[in-house]
């Protein structure tokens, strides 16, 4: 269960309402422990079923009759909504119509906004769903017929909120991509790879950009900063099973931490930044959109990377290098330097799962 800290309001009678709904507005809650759940509704099924679609297409091409593997993957992919919004309203402790009712509610944002667009629309459906919850007679009526009222004016609305930003920074990202390719290189694999460990879709970022080239040559170096990054320096805090998570499965699994400790963040994301100009100048390297916001998750990043440039030994080394020896020595040894500043401590990126 979650457990959450009492809200001091100003009205007696509001505030006892809403703490016998269980509603506390509190920011810990909404931008801390709900966004770590988002973070695991993401996991169990866009990475996940990416990882698995990935797996079996690899094994296709090399005459295995995998094509189980890759349905699967796509069916959890195209679940990707209702997850989140089952994870966010878990995450509120919602009752049981609430909670099945967030799974409609997690489409609707989804399809509007990507999985920012899910976690908006479910944590505004979850909160009115729990004021109205076993209120009335009829509440296996009312209630998840509310529930699922909001979450689809907010998945519409802020779905289109969060559809122009995502715009906006697209818009940014190509700007960076206009540069000159040190300049470029930093600038993407940067922007990209918090949008990768932000609660946003750096893969449809980098699709709906139709990155390719040493654009996304960048942008994947970045991805893979962080994801690398994050499994390496929280080692110590959550084992091997952590580092595989994060490492082939998302960093947005850090996102509660980063927000009670930015400094969490700033390993992976400067060594992503000192590898870019290795990837755009020196090695030219090169990806397509499809791989570009990818990072190591489930391995795309590195094998849309190889399938753009060849197959050859010189680009396996080098996508070794970069994707993953590189940024786990970098993010560790400035790991290990603001640690010793005391700017992150043990257990400031536990996994709590």
């Amino acid at each position: 269960m979650v457990c959450y800290n009492e809200f001091d309001f100003n009205s007696e009678g509001s505030g006892i309402l809403l703490k016998q709904k269980n509603i506390l507005l509190s920011p810990k809650i909404y931008f801390i422990t709900v966004l770590s759940y988002m973070a695991l509704g993401l996991f169990s099924s866009l990475i996940m079923g990416l990882i698995l679609k990935t797996i079996g297409e690899g094994l296709i091409t090399n005459g295995v009759n995998a094509s189980f593997l890759v349905s699967v993957g796509e069916q959890a992919i195209a679940l990707t909504g209702p997850a989140i919004g089952v994870a966010v309203a878990f995450a509120l402790e919602a009752p049981p119509l609430v909670l099945f009712s967030a799974v409609a509610v997690g489409a609707f944002g989804y399809e509007a906004g990507g999985p920012a667009g899910s976690y908006v629309a479910a944590v505004i459906a979850t909160e009115i769903g729990k004021l109205i919850s076993k209120t009335t007679r009829i509440d296996i009526i009312l209630t998840p017929f509310v529930t699922l009222l909001i979450g689809f004016v907010s998945g519409k609305y802020v779905g289109a909120w969060i559809g122009t930003l995502m715009t906006d920074l697209g818009e940014v990202i190509r700007w960076g991509t206009e540069r000159e390719p040190l300049i470029m290189g930093i600038f993407v694999a940067t922007v990209m790879g918090l949008a990768l460990t932000a609660p946003i879709s750096s893969a449809a970022l980098g699709i709906m950009l139709g990155l390719d080239g040493l654009a996304a040559g960048a942008a994947t170096i970045g991805c893979a900063a962080q994801m690398i990054g994050f499994g390496v320096i929280s080692y110590r805090d959550n084992g091997i099973g952590g580092f595989i998570a994060q490492g082939i499965g998302t960093s947005m699994l850090q996102v509660g931490n980063i927000i009670r400790n930015p400094w969490t963040i700033v390993p992976p994301t400067l060594a992503g930044a000192l590898l870019a100009p290795f990837a755009t100048v020196l090695l030219t390297l090169e990806s397509n959109p499809e791989g570009s916001g990818m990072g190591t998750s489930g391995l795309v990043g590195p094998l849309m990377m190889l399938k753009t440039m060849g197959f050859e030994a010189e680009y396996y080394l080098a996508v070794f290098v970069l994707c993953f020896l590189a940024p786990a020595l970098i993010s560790y040894l400035i790991y290990r330097a603001l640690h010793r500043m005391g700017r992150i401590k043990d257990g400031d990126l536990k996994i709590e799962y």
